[in-house]
């Protein structure tokens, strides 16, 4: 009986295995028997204890535990200068406990009087973490908690982060491993908050995957009101919109998200104008910071006797550029053959504020790393983008403890040597950038699209019809919403191989 009694499997949706889908990955595999065999049915058969979540979580922790090792001298040793430069453990949790108040109890934006240079959700969770840490005073037992409670909370987003990737898209799970075990975000991520800015945009991308506009908008509000990156997605949104004709759900989305941004910032904002508005003030009166071109750009001046850019030039050059690189994208946007993904979009967006901004922050890397395992899961550039990022992350500690701290002369590097690994950094990114934009116009080049998917990430817009869609070179070709029909082909799997597009999308 129990021989011919039917085993039943539980159905299960089949996913993408990276050793067969990444000629690199297939390369490592030897030592555990070889790539997955063709005639194998992942995701059919259950894995047993070992599901691709809890994975994933396990690497997670693994990465985790690397981090705090990472900030061991610190954590032992204190939190002081030069010595935190040159072991690479700085982190501002420590900086700003001591130095804004935090550890005698003042509450950014809530008590009158106090600055802080963060938005407003950021400063709330400064503050509510320094009430979870016993005691009183700024003495190092109270800084080590204020870490250690901040770098729990980010691992905890961390993890968080990592399971919303591989369910954006089901079919290719193990591409957030890539956010699991990123070098970027061992070594960067318990220096700020950016990781609650991260997680939740990697929630709102999520939620906007499943259709669910209004909550997708909601949840990236607060990621501006974090930190205002996340609200360059709408960006992509607004394109993509354009090109199928969606506009409702560029509408609900940026409407739901300016909602969500107002509500925490009106009230900060009535309640303590100025504590408000420094923010604002700061970012645009603060010189080129650290790592940024128009910092290296001025290093290199002052040394060769060159003219330097001032504040205001380099507010107005980042802004141009800045538009420039979004007009070029919106470009590629509608007029590439197939309409773009939506995380390939972003990834540009994102990418093209890092480059041209006057400040990049060591801790910037991390923004971008959920969104290259969506936009371009190639195991090979993420490696070669993280190996720049790691050397710049070295080069700019050691130069710190020289120009900040007057450290001994062994630990430190020249200011060329500086310069040089900032020009790798935004080389490394303009890379990615370039082979996104080829998946882009050629999709056979798409990791994902070259495995029959559109737009998993896209909600509303996967499988979508182009409204609008321009050739340069054929204008008669090109999609136009007041065209009532036009014949253009299509490369799109869901759809035939000649489509007819009408003005409606």
């Amino acid at each position: 009986m129990q021989e011919t009694k039917p085993h039943r499997l539980q159905k299960r949706a089949r996913f993408v295995v990276p050793s067969r889908s990444d000629a690199l990955l297939r390369n490592f595999t030897e030592l555990v028997g070889g790539p997955l065999g063709k005639h194998s049915s992942p995701g059919k058969i259950s894995p047993g204890p070992f599901t691709v979540e809890r994975v994933l979580i396990i690497l997670t922790v693994v990465a985790a535990l690397l981090a705090v090792i990472a900030k061991d001298y610190c954590r032992v040793r204190g939190w002081e200068t030069p010595g935190q430069f040159y072991a690479t453990c700085y982190s501002d949790f420590p900086e700003l406990f001591r130095n804004r108040g935090l550890g005698e109890g003042i509450f950014p934006f809530f008590t009158q009087g106090s600055l802080f240079e963060y938005p407003v959700l950021m400063g709330i969770i400064a503050g509510v973490t320094a009430f979870l840490v016993p005691g009183q005073g700024m003495g190092n037992e109270r800084i080590l908690g204020y870490f250690d409670v901040n770098a729990t909370l980010i691992v905890a987003i961390w993890i968080v982060t990592v399971l919303l990737t591989a369910r954006i898209n089901r079919r290719r799970p193990w591409d957030a491993a890539m956010v699991a075990v990123a070098p970027g975000i061992i070594l960067a991520g318990f220096i700020n908050w950016d990781m609650w800015a991260v997680g939740l945009l990697a929630l709102g991308m999520y939620l906007f995957s499943r259709d669910k506009l209004i909550l997708a908008g909601v949840v990236i509000g607060l990621g501006a009101a974090t930190k205002l990156y996340p609200a360059l997605i709408l960006g992509a949104v607004l394109l993509l919109a354009l090109r199928t004709g969606k506009l409702r759900a560029f509408f609900i989305t940026a409407g739901a998200a300016a909602a969500s941004w107002l509500a925490v910032n009106l009230p900060i904002a009535a309640m303590n104008p100025s504590g408000w508005r420094y923010f604002f003030e700061f970012s645009q009166d603060r010189p080129a910071g650290y790592s940024s071109p128009w910092f290296a750009y001025n290093l290199v001046a002052d040394r060769v006797r060159w003219v330097q850019i001032d504040g205001a030039a380099i507010n107005s050059m980042t802004l141009f550029l800045f538009v420039l690189a979004c007009v070029l994208i919106g470009a590629l946007a509608l007029c590439a053959p197939r309409r773009p993904r939506l995380a390939q979009l972003g990834f540009l967006i994102v990418a093209a504020f890092i480059l041209t901004n006057k400040v990049y922050s060591p801790q910037f890397v991390i923004w971008l790393i959920p969104l290259l395992a969506l936009a371009r899961p190639r195991w090979r550039d993420f490696l070669i983008w993280q190996a720049a990022e790691g050397l710049h992350w070295a080069a700019v500690w050691m130069y710190l403890g020289q120009t900040t701290s007057g450290g001994s002369v062994q630990h430190n590097i020249d200011m060329s040597y500086y310069v040089l690994a900032v020009g790798l950094h935004m080389v490394a990114t303009a890379y990615l950038m370039v082979r996104v934009a080829i998946d882009i116009w050629d999709p056979a080049q798409d990791p994902l699209r070259a495995y029959g998917e559109d737009d998993p990430h896209g909600g509303r817009f996967d499988g979508a019809r182009d409204w609008l869609r321009l050739d340069a070179f054929r204008p008669s070709r090109s999609v136009l919403p007041w065209r009532p029909r036009a014949t253009v082909e299509t490369t799109d799997p869901k759809a035939s191989q000649r489509t007819e597009v009408n003005s409606d999308g």
